[in-house]
């Protein structure tokens, strides 16, 4: 049995979701973005298809290679593991198969290099594939245990083989830190004005721009990564109905995090 479409779909449509119970469904939001600076372009249909064959063992052995960093692996953490077979509403053979990808990465000699060798070029092609690949990661070490020296150095290491910075990492845990705690950019008004501080700062974090770029910046880059999160381009690179069913998830994230700036800004 292979790993197919739908299910990569929702393991990135969970990612997406910042929760570890998935993204609601919901109609397909938006056709035409301008992609500003966009610097990706698509996936051809075979690489596409590769990336469809290859995501799921990958994802489950990079996780059991993770959670064996600290020399062994607890029941939190298998628990993590299970929460995201359940997330994904895998039938019994595909968590069987789920559960045999997590425990080669438990080996001692799984080599992370090599089980990435096939994937890393694609993923290197489409970087936002990387970032949901690693925002699962981050998800199941943090609800695994917590993200101690060990872990978080696998982890990096992992994140740069697939084209993703240091940097591109320390934005990404920050940000999965602060949805596991209940944040959301479009979050009501109030509370204290750290929180507050906190909350633009992730909104800005969530677009990639900072507070001292311009407002052109700022809708560079709002737009920009409308572009990278749209439907059609994720589909174009091999992700299937099941991942358009859960896109707007995230893309309701994005543009309440450009509502916040544009409210703080005064933009029109």
């Amino acid at each position: 049995m292979t790993w197919n479409g739908k299910l990569i779909g929702a393991a990135l449509g969970w990612a997406l979701s910042g929760s570890p119970i998935g993204a609601a469904l919901g109609l397909l939001i938006g056709h035409q973005f301008d992609s500003g600076n966009e610097p990706h372009g698509e996936l051809g249909a075979d690489s596409a298809a590769r990336v469809q064959a290859l995501f799921f063992p990958a994802v489950f052995r990079v996780m059991g290679h993770v959670a064996k960093a600290d020399g062994r692996v607890s029941e939190q953490e298998i628990a993590a593991a299970r929460a995201v077979m359940a997330a994904l509403r895998l039938n019994p053979e595909q968590v069987r198969q789920a559960i045999g990808y997590f425990g080669e990465g438990k080996q001692p000699d799984f080599a992370l290099g090599a089980a990435l060798a096939e994937l890393r070029p694609l993923l290197r092609a489409y970087p936002q594939l990387a970032q949901f690949f690693m925002e699962i990661q981050l998800q199941a070490t943090l609800a695994g245990g917590g993200l101690s020296a060990a872990p978080r150095a696998r982890l990096v290491r992992a994140a740069n083989m697939l084209g993703l910075t240091s940097d591109d990492f320390t934005r990404l845990e920050a940000l999965m830190r602060w949805r596991m705690q209940g944040g959301a950019p479009g979050a009501p008004a109030g509370g204290s004005a750290h929180a507050e501080a906190d909350r633009l700062s992730q909104a800005y974090a969530l677009l990639e721009t900072t507070a001292s770029a311009s407002d052109e910046q700022v809708v560079k880059a709002y737009r920009r990564q409308m572009s990278r999160n749209h439907p059609d381009k994720l589909q174009a690179n091999g992700l299937p109905e099941s991942m358009l069913e859960r896109a707007k998830e995230r893309t309701q994230q994005i543009q309440a995090a450009y509502e916040l700036i544009r409210g703080v800004r005064g933009m029109r």
